[in-house]
Formats: C-alpha cells, sequence, structure tokens
C-alpha cells in the first residue's frame, strides 16, 4: 500500500518579520521559489503519495489560510490539532489516527518550510527510507551532508552501513556551537538532522509507549476519542529528544537531494539567485556600492548605498534593518516587542 505524508505545517515562522505574521505565515511566502512555501511541499508530498493520502497538522486558523492558497485541500486534508505541544504529541496524534485507519500504515513525515530539489532525488530517497522502515521496522531518519558548520541544525552521528545508502543512528547532537559544529563538519561521521521522517504508525506508537512517559501517559485518551484531553495532559517535547534519541531502532538514509531548512532571513542568501556584488534581491530595490545583503519589498522600493552585509526587510508598515548575524537572532526581538506591547 502507499504510505502516508503528514505535513508539520503550525508557527508563525517570527524568524521572518515581519513578512511573517499570524494572518500570514512563512509557510505562505516564496522563501524558496516562485511559490508558497507549503504550495511546493505539497507538490513534493502529491508526486509521492498522491493527494489523497496527503494530512497537514495545523490549526483551524492556518488550515483555513492554506485553503485559500490551495483550494484544492479539503476537510479531509487536515488534522486540525487542538493546541500546539511540540513534535512529539502531533506526530503521535497523527500516528494513533493513521494507525487506526489501518493498522499496517506507513507514515512519511515533512515539515511545511524546507526547499528541495530535485524532485526525483527527493523521491528516490523517500522510498528508500519507507522500505528501510516496512522491511527493518526501524524508525528512519533523512539525513543530509553537511555543507557547513551551522549552529542552527542537529546533527546526527553516523554508525554502520545497514544497507546501501543506510546508516544506523549512533548519537543525536542538539545545535552544537561553532567549534563542534566544524568538527563534526570535518569528521564526515555526521549528517545533518533534516526532520524528515518515516516509520510504521505502529513500531512508532510501540517507541512511544515504550520510551516517551511526556506522552505515553496521555494515551488513553486517545483510545477513548478525547484528542483535547490528550493535548491538555501531554508534556510538550519535540519527536527527536522525546523518541529518537531514547531509542535503539533509528537508521538514517543518506539524502541525494538539495535541502535547506530556509529557518532565517539569512537562507535568502541561499534559496535566492546574487547580482554580481553578491547581494540577494526580492522585490523593488536599487543597490549603489553595495555588497553582500539580503533585501525582500513587498511595498515600495529599498535603496542600498554604500553598505554591506545587511538584511533590509519592508513589508506593510513595518520596515526591519538588521546584520546578517542579527538576522539569526530576530525571534529574540520579536519576542521583546510582542511582551512591550502587552504592556
Amino acid at each position: 500500500m502507499r504510505p502516508h505524508v503528514v505535513i508539520l505545517a503550525g508557527g508563525i515562522g517570527s524568524r521572518f518579520w515581519p513578512a511573517s505574521t499570524p494572518a500570514r505565515p512563512k509557510q505562505l511566502l516564496a522563501l524558496g521559489g516562485d511559490r508558497p512555501l507549503i504550495s511546493d511541499t505539497l507538490t513534493r508530498a502529491s508526486e509521492l503519495v498522491g493527494r489523497d493520502k496527503v494530512r497537514i497538522l495545523v490549526g483551524n486558523r492556518l488550515a483555513k489560510l492554506f485553503r485559500q492558497a490551495e483550494p484544492w485541500l479539503t476537510d479531509d486534508h487536515f488534522f486540525l490539532e487542538p493546541k500546539a505541544a511540540g513534535t512529539g504529541p502531533v506526530l503521535t496524534w497523527a500516528a494513533y489516527r493513521l494507525w487506526q485507519e489501518d493498522p499496517e500504515a506507513t507514515m512519511i513525515s515533512l515539515h511545511a518550510d524546507h526547499v528541495i530539489s530535485p524532485l526525483e532525488e527527493f523521491q528516490a530517497s523517500l522510498e528508500r527510507a519507507v522500505d528501510t522502515a516496512e522491511k527493518r521496522n526501524a524508525l528512519v531518519c533523512v539525513g543530509i551532508h553537511p555543507e557547513r558548520p551551522d549552529t542552527g541544525y542537529g546533527y546526527i552521528r553516523l554508525g554502520d552501513e545497514s544497507a546501501p545508502g543506510v546508516r544506523t543512528a549512533r548519537r543525536f547532537e542538539e545545535k552544537p556551537d561553532r567549534a563542534r559544529a566544524s568538527t563534526y563538519v570535518a569528521s564526515g561521521e555526521y549528517v545533518w538532522n533534516s526532520g524528515i521522517f518515516a516509520w510504521r504508525a505502529a513500531d512508532f506508537l510501540a517507541a512511544v509507549r515504550e520510551l516517551t512517559p511526556e506522552i505515553s501517559a496521555a494515551l488513553p485518551h486517545l483510545e477513548r476519542g478525547d484528542p483535547v484531553a490528550f493535548f491538555d495532559q501531554v508534556i510538550p517535547i519535540s519527536v527527536d529528544v522525546g523518541v529518537l534519541e531514547r531509542a535503539d531502532n533509528v537508521e538514517v538514509v543518506e539524502a541525494t537531494f538539495e535541502w535547506d531548512d530556509v529557518g532565517s532571513w539569512g537562507a535568502i542568501g541561499r534559496t535566492k539567485p546574487a547580482d554580481s556584488d553578491g547581494n540577494h534581491v526580492v522585490g523593488s530595490a536599487s543597490l549603489r556600492e553595495a555588497s553582500d545583503n539580503i533585501v525582500w519589498s513587498e511595498d515600495g522600493r529599498v535603496v542600498l548605498f554604500d553598505v554591506e552585509g545587511l538584511v533590509v526587510v519592508r513589508s506593510g508598515d513595518q520596515t526591519l534593518v538588521t546584520s546578517r548575524g542579527g538576522a539569526e537572532r530576530l525571534k529574540e526581538l520579536v519576542d521583546q516587542l510582542e511582551n512591550e506591547a502587552r504592556h
């Protein structure tokens, strides 16, 4: 049978403020290509398993926005989570629902904010991941060979080869500092944890029951058909920390496709083309004696003169100017601004 795809699509992407807001989260921004991130993700998922096997994990408000962007989506394409509680609980809930529909169901988990190419290599890697999950009863991660010592990603230390292109997972390392990240990249023994997973729903639920008390204590609520009570009782936790780091049947498919997490404005420097001075511009802008800048202009024109290494975002009535390094810490600023507004 064809596997199911679930897409993690919650959150507003505060690191892309002011363009990303609750009314238009980053999943609806064209940060990778010419279409919104969610549209590209849905295309990949549909090509992989068919539209009828795709489910989006999201709250009710965002579901309405996604349906406006992709009118073919129906109510059946959404698993509407009652509240946000981290990837561990929501993927457990999704696995339980799919297992109820089909006790032999296999589940692929994708994120709505990745930039991936080419499609053919993505499909080949995910087919290998599904095959590994089904034949070896494994929890499978898709790993990306790192191109730089990025401190924003989790890393997985690879173990022995269990099949061509598949390795056991020896250890997970969450967002190391730059020195450790550089060591990991130089060693050739680590991959980035892409957050793309595949497993049999039954195997994942068994791991949750055995290894994740933060979630397993609330499973009786799902058995009684009460997801609201389930989400109220669980302790928020990521699937990486709550399940994968504790399991001994985790395997890693080494991806053959190009991947980017698009986690902050700095990613535009990787997903959008540069001019001869290394500037990456989306929208209307004039740059003179300017280099290595990122410009996103939705309203009016941005003019830069005699500057370098800036991120300038103009959206609605807000304008952000920061350094490329400061863009990585933008969530801190947004949290501060929201706190000031409340007071």
